[in-house]
């Protein structure tokens, strides 16, 4: 089958990619077929800070390489940027350039774009409240974290690209965009601090110091140009001496001389109240040996040569920082007293140093090569112990040790932004993001409702945990299950402690209503199955029958039923409806009256001596109605309310068999049925009530009637989509007093409509 047609920046993408490979087919020309495939797609595009494209992704490209990083992974830099300007940029980058930097260009562009509009809402809102603006912050390194889980590349491609961004307003000396400068120094430094790419971290330090307090950044570069030459001058000739000597005790040592960067020198003058004088580490030298062995000869030899500072050592060989840094550090004093930094340290360790993660890429890049001082023994391994050191880098700055850093830097103070949230790993080293104080139940609902209800234990970081155990970043969370099961009423209870997170809580307040309704409707399923099985209809469709109710289906109708919601004797006039009123046989028989003057009910029948008479049932007559009799064949004289619409058909037909009948002034004179009251007659009525349904309603209306004693003698109600129908039929000795009682019960609560039928 011929495959749908590409759009045209697609169809053109694909004719180059051909092209390209067909020019290039070996692997080490990715970067260049990158670049190739990227310049038409490019050309003439900016982004939204008004750099050109094209340019930008030759910076990250440069910077990426600086970083170590593959040719592959700065073929990256270039395909990112496509996405924008492809219909189908997952099939066009991976038809030329493979799955994998598909997916990577892919996921790059989606946290691109999310920055992109934060940083668009932030601008809008640059006068707003510095809580909004730590709120945009904290939306920025959550959407970076979780990103750069599904793929550590990002952390990489994303620290190159702001790194180059800041170069090119500080190359254009255009305006930076408000919270761009912010972000990078709140952020972006500190995830590269966190990671160990100490190269990007001072580079991104100075340049957004630099746009957020230009004054003081001139002020100290000013200083530090006055004293370049000499201050050059001095640590060249205490590299070339230091190497010298060194290599004359046997060490073979590699000597460098290390910049302070701006930013670190402000930083620790406010830090430590400090002049600029008095800050030890401007002239700074370092010293790359083979082995540990020889880190720690130098030191003794160091110490030995110039005078040291003991208050100034430390040792990061023995007790490495959180992010894996190791050197050794001193601060000694020359001939003349001035203060010299000096670092020791391996050659690993100052890969590490220099290029933290991207130099020790064991996620993607490099296989196992181990991170963070630790050799790690399979790539999962690997990934953990980065992905711990971007759950550390959010807890700086949840911690405000970032903000508080910014804070002095830049006149703002630092706060926690974070400290609602703990982010987590699953076996599969992915990301899950909890509300603080989050259990492993909270844990298990987030990764799958299933998982959740199925959830029977936990191992935290390979050891067997109470369910209720609040969890902590970073932590490694695996969960035990059964194969079936549901959840436990405890977990409801918020003195156990077992639920912290409302969607959690949710679902298992979901899962018991489930099987509560599923229950009921068993119990409403199997009364009307009973009933259809009384009344011989099981051949009938339950949706039918439901349908017939005014139901959507036959489970709406298990429902109401189970719920004793809905009476089975609607379904039963339902199954026997009943037969159409006969002028001949929709009366009531009643006994022939005792004289020929009243007939049974106080009925006169005028001018007819002995006549049978019956009150129809169609219409219910009572004292004082209207009345007119009918004369039927075989059983007397039917009794109807003069506006009866049965009588009117009848007379229609049959005019002439109509007899004048009354009723008799002394009612109950002589009667002594069973249905009379004390008082004398009564006689039956029907009312129909319409009623919005509730709880109670029935009771209140026959509270009514009782009130009035009237006696009710059946009842029959039906309930379709919350609306009741009724029809009660009372006993009274005369029709006038329903008024009364009708105006009573349309007063009541939720009655729309009381009449007499």
């Amino acid at each position: 089958m011929q495959s749908q047609a590409v759009a045209p920046a697609d169809e053109a993408a694909a004719t180059l990619i051909a092209a390209l490979a067909a020019a290039q087919p070996e692997v080490d020309g990715a970067l260049t077929r990158a670049r190739a495939f990227a310049e038409p797609l490019l050309a003439g595009a900016l982004l939204d800070t008004g750099e050109d494209v094209l340019a930008h992704a030759d910076g990250v490209a440069a910077i990426l390489a600086g970083m170590g990083a593959s040719p592959t992974m700065q073929a990256a830099a270039y395909l990112v940027y496509t996405c924008d300007h492809l219909n189908k940029p997952q099939e066009a980058i991976a038809k030329g350039f493979g799955e994998g930097l598909a997916a990577l260009a892919l996921e790059t562009t989606k946290l691109v774009r999310l920055q992109r509009m934060a940083r668009i809402a932030q601008n809008a809102a640059s006068h707003a409240p510095q809580a909004q603006t730590q709120a945009a912050q904290t939306e920025s390194v959550r959407k970076m974290l979780l990103a750069f889980s599904r793929d550590l590349r990002v952390v990489m491609l994303r620290l190159a690209s702001r790194l180059q961004t800041l170069r090119h307003f500080a190359a254009s000396k255009l305006p930076v965009p408000p919270g761009l400068a912010l972000e990078s120094l709140n952020v972006f430094a500190p995830l590269a601090n966190r990671l160990g790419i100490w190269q990007v971290k001072w580079a991104l330090e100075d340049l957004a110091f630099r746009f957020l307090e230009p004054q003081t950044y001139h002020d100290v570069a000013k200083q530090l140009d006055e004293k370049r030459a000499e201050r050059e001058a001095a640590v060249e000739r205490l590299r070339a001496d230091l190497a010298a000597e060194l290599a004359a005790q046997g060490i073979a040592a590699q000597v460098q001389g290390r910049p302070k960067n701006i930013y670190s020198i402000v930083k620790k003058m406010r830090g430590k109240g400090l002049r600029f004088e008095r800050v030890y580490d401007i002239r700074a030298l370092r010293i790359i040996v083979a082995d540990v062995a020889a880190c720690y000869a130098a030191l003794s030899w160091v110490h030995t040569r110039f005078s040291p500072m003991s208050e100034e050592f430390d040792d990061y060989i023995a007790k490495p920082k959180p992010n894996g840094y190791q050197s050794l550090h001193t601060v000694v004093r020359d001939a003349a007293g001035g203060p010299i930094e000096v670092q020791i340290r391996t050659e690993a360790m100052h890969q590490h140093a220099e290029h933290g993660v991207a130099a020790h890429w064991a996620y993607k890049e490099a296989g196992v090569k181990g991170y963070a001082g630790v050799s790690a023994s399979s790539p999962y391994e690997a990934k953990i112990a980065v992905l711990r050191q971007l759950l550390a880098w959010e807890r700086d700055i949840a911690g405000g040790e970032a903000g508080a850093g910014a804070g002095a830097a830049s006149g703002t103070q630092g706060a926690p932004v974070l400290d609602d949230r703990i982010y987590v790993l699953t076996p599969d080293a992915a990301v899950i993001e909890l509300v603080q104080g989050a259990t492993a139940v909270d844990f298990a609902y987030s990764v799958h409702t299933n998982v959740g209800h199925r959830c029977r234990g936990a191992r935290v970081d390979g050891h067997l945990v109470p369910l209720s155990t609040p969890l902590r970043n970073g932590q490694t969370v695996d969960i035990i299950t059964a194969k079936e099961g549901g959840p436990s009423r405890d977990w409801l209870n918020p003195e156990l402690g077992f639920l912290n997170s409302q969607r959690a809580r949710a679902k298992v307040r979901a899962w018991f209503n489930a099987q509560a309704l599923t229950e009921t409707v068993a119990k409403g399923r199997e009364a009307v199955e009973k009933l259809l099985q009384r009344e011989g209809k099981t051949a009938l469709r339950l949706d039918d029958l439901a349908a017939q109710l005014g139901f959507n289906s036959a489970d709406d109708l298990f429902e109401v039923v189970g719920k004793d919601e809905f009476s089975l004797r609607n379904i039963e006039i339902v199954l026997r409806p009943p037969e159409p009123v006969q002028a001949s046989d929709d009366t009531v028989y009643l006994r022939k009256p005792r004289s020929n003057a009243a007939g049974k009910g106080g009925v006169l029948v005028v001018g007819v001596d002995s006549l049978l008479t019956q009150l129809a049932k169609c219409c219910k007559p009572a004292p004082p109605d209207a009345i007119s009799g009918f004369v039927t064949r075989g059983k007397g004289v039917s009794v109807h309310r003069a506006d009866c619409s049965n009588l009117r058909n009848m007379v229609g037909r049959s005019g002439d068999r109509v007899i004048e009948v009354q009723w008799s002034a002394t009612p109950g004179s002589g009667a002594k049925d069973s249905a009379a009251g004390p008082g004398g007659p009564v006689y039956p009525v029907d009312v129909s009530v319409e009623a919005v349904d509730r709880q109670g309603l029935l009771r209140d209306i026959s509270e009514v009637f009782t009130k009035e004693k009237m006696n009710v003698i059946g009842v029959q109600t039906q309930t379709i989509k919350s609306i009741a129908w009724m029809t009660f039929t009372v006993e009274v000795p005369d029709a006038a007093r329903l008024g009364r009682v009708l105006r009573s019960v349309g007063a009541l609560e939720g009655v729309r409509a009381a009449r007499r039928r």
